[in-house]
């Protein structure tokens, strides 16, 4: 992860713990996605909401996209509230009760297998608003390193296998689209590969739909990532699919990498067998991807452990023994109250936070280079009332 480069603010001036998300940069990677529009004419560009759901910024972006992608009833709700643009909405299953709940806010209702399809398509076709049907394919390759985030893994739950599909072959019939994810934080190549893939495998089913949704995990924003080939990739891909009306592609980490940091604080600093800092944050309810990736975060103005004169275990506010960011290096010595910083926490942490403990739940807030606005603090009622 890189260190998002918000330079301006004065961080004693942030109250802690806090996220806070630089709007300027946060446009920067918008300008990016939207740009792609101009140059692949069939493009059309969504937010998935599952890494990047903080609405008070929605304005700032609406402009740049297209829709967003949800994975069920709420998160499509939120999408027609907050920013009411396309809403494509996909589940690994729908019940009878959130495929009700689903079709008010959604115009694409993506569904995992040709059962689902069969299971809900009147329910769809009789919805008072008009909503294409697509089918999510699992191409059978990928090049993600951690089956944790692999939709392509062995005997993966997610999409349909063209050996699936094959059984069923009628259901092209009743599709208008069709949808893949196989990437995770991934460049062009690998996408190159799974468009070869998807040729092989699915291409003369894609002849029989008129949008292709190619899914997320596209870092188009990252400064490494090579635009140009990916504008010919898609350019490609549509001219050999002349049927296709529309090519999406739904990240959620491009549209809000680099934007964001989680402010933390020191409280209590201890020893054994080394100095131990412990934080107002917590790994697990606060940036759980650490663990779960797993991958180690940036720290402002922290490095390696040995590199600087002092080196702390930073530890989170939980019972939880494993509540542990790793071990960072300081040119200064820590005390009570030190500001801790954590770059690029914008992406799947908001959207993946507990309130495991009741610790204090990090503010959310942004930055606009002049004001930091606290759009949201919490309280013991919002722990109250996730429970009963």
């Amino acid at each position: 992860m890189s260190e998002t480069p918000i330079h301006d603010l004065d961080w004693e001036s942030v109250p802690s713990p806090c996220f806070v998300v630089d709007t300027r940069l946060l446009r920067r990677n918008a300008e990016i996605m939207h740009g792609l529009t101009h140059r692949v004419p069939k493009l059309k560009v969504l937010l998935a909401l599952k890494g990047f759901a903080m609405w008070s910024v929605f304005p700032e972006i609406r402009d740049y996209l297209d829709g967003c992608c949800a994975s069920g009833p709420i998160e499509a709700r939120l999408a027609r509230d907050k920013m009411n643009k396309e809403v494509h909405t996909y589940a690994p299953a729908f019940s009878e009760r959130d495929m009700a709940e689903t079709l008010p806010y959604s115009d694409h209702i993506v569904l995992n297998s040709p059962a689902q399809v069969r299971r809900h398509l009147t329910t769809v076709r009789n919805a008072a608003r008009d909503i294409d049907i697509a089918l999510r394919i699992n191409p059978e390759y990928a090049e993600v390193d951690v089956d944790l985030y692999n939709p392509c893994a062995p005997c993966s739950r997610l999409g349909s296998t063209r050996a699936s599909i094959d059984e069923d072959p009628n259901i092209l019939d009743e599709l208008n689209g069709l949808h893949l994810h196989a990437l995770c934080e991934q460049g062009v190549d690998t996408l190159i590969n799974v468009i070869k893939a998807l040729d092989e495998r699915f291409g003369d089913l894609i002849r029989r739909v008129s949008w292709l949704n190619l899914g997320g995990g596209h870092w188009c924003t990252k400064a490494d990532y090579d635009l140009d080939r990916l504008v010919c990739a898609l350019n490609e891909l549509t001219s050999r699919y002349p049927n296709l009306k529309h090519i999406y592609l739904e990240p959620g980490e491009a549209w809000a990498v680099d934007t964001g940091v989680l402010v933390a604080q020191v409280e209590d600093i201890t020893q054994n067998g080394m100095d131990l800092a412990i934080l107002d944050v917590s790994v697990t309810a606060h940036m759980p991807d650490v663990l779960e990736m797993p991958y180690r975060p940036t720290i402002h103005g922290g490095s390696d452990p040995g590199i600087m004169p002092h080196t702390y275990r930073l530890g989170g506010p939980t019972c939880l023994a494993g509540d542990v960011v790793g071990d960072w290096s300081f040119s200064d010595e820590l005390a009570i109250g030190s500001k801790i910083i954590f770059a690029d926490m914008t992406h799947y942490t908001m959207v993946k936070t507990t309130m495991f403990n009741g610790v204090r739940h990090p503010s959310i807030a942004s930055w606009d280079g002049k004001q930091l606005t606290v759009h949201r603090e919490f309280s013991y009622e919002d722990y109250r009332d996730r429970l009963s």
